[in-house]
């Protein structure tokens, strides 16, 4: 910076000299054949003083230029420092807002936990780079919270509100794209409302999804072996290249599902309803049974 500066002042130091040299000796050096150089006459004086004015005003017209460049990029400088200050400013906003909603989700009261949730959902759709922890940290709630255990029995108690909570909030989280996908391995979401929800590459293997409202879900890509869909209600939803392994839909309504090149093999289809077997093809070859034509 210092050498730069040094250069500068140097380069400044040549064209003044230059310029004032220009100023003493210009007009004969640019006709000189017709100026004299002593005696002069008035003639000569209006050569001389004319050249001078023109050169008066092309200096003066290129410092007018040289500050409105320095201005220009003073305030450039300004501006992107006072950006920065504010991006640090909001950074710090943003995090002092995460940890009061980390604080709140971890609080006894349920009250409590659904205003952490909801913290975390205003924090995900205002910060980007913050979508992928907030998108992380609950699913981890969900799945500390709603842990379905190895051989256990269903739940018969309703889902708590702060899952719900959570679920919803992870179903209408912004479309933006993702590094990893949404882990909600072996979680007990007996009854759910998922209406909508967009869950696609999901992670769902063992999860507990019996009389959960599924409609118009979109588990596109999503890997749900061995998820338990009993009575659940899947009517409009996405499940093309789904992996349904082994999972069961006993008594489910999967109406007007899509179920291009779903993996189905082993699944328990028994009593399932609502769907056209023609309809779902290939994908049933391996399944328990196969579905009735709807009526």
């Amino acid at each position: 910076m210092k050498r730069k500066r040094t250069l500068q002042m140097a380069a400044l130091v040549v064209v003044a000299a230059g310029y004032l040299h220009l100023m003493w000796r210009g007009p004969w050096m640019i006709d000189g054949s017709h100026l004299r150089t002593h005696d002069l006459q008035p003639a000569d004086g209006v050569i001389v003083t004319g050249f001078r004015t023109t050169l008066v005003a092309i200096g003066a017209g290129v410092m007018a230029c040289l500050g409105l460049y320095y201005t220009h990029h003073s305030f450039q400088h300004t501006r992107a420092r006072d950006q920065e200050q504010a991006e640090l400013t909001r950074e710090g906003q943003v995090t002092d807002r995460y940890v009061e909603a980390i604080k709140l989700l971890s609080a006894d009261h349920p009250t409590q936990r659904l205003g952490g949730i909801y913290s975390l959902e205003r924090i995900m759709r205002d910060s980007e780079k913050d979508h992928t922890t907030v998108v992380a940290v609950l699913a981890g709630f969900i799945r500390q919270h709603a842990h379905r255990p190895e051989g256990g029995t269903p739940d018969p108690q309703p889902l708590a509100e702060e899952i719900q909570a959570a679920l919803s909030v992870l179903g209408r989280r912004p479309t933006r794209a993702e590094p990893t996908r949404l882990d909600l391995r072996r979680t007990n979401l007996r009854g759910a409302d998922l209406t909508n929800a967009r869950f696609s590459r999901a992670r769902l293997a063992g999860c507990d999804l019996s009389q959960a409202d599924l409609r118009d879900i979109n588990l596109e890509n999503a890997w749900l072996p061995g998820a338990d869909l009993t009575n659940s209600f899947l009517t409009r939803a996405v499940l093309s290249r789904a992996n349904l392994r082994g999972a069961t839909f006993s008594g489910a309504v999967i109406s007007n599902a899509q179920l291009h090149d779903t993996d189905l093999r082993g699944a328990d289809l028994r009593s399932a309803k609502g769907h056209d077997a023609r309809q779902i093809g290939m994908a049933l070859t391996d399944a328990t049974t196969v579905l009735p034509p709807s009526a």
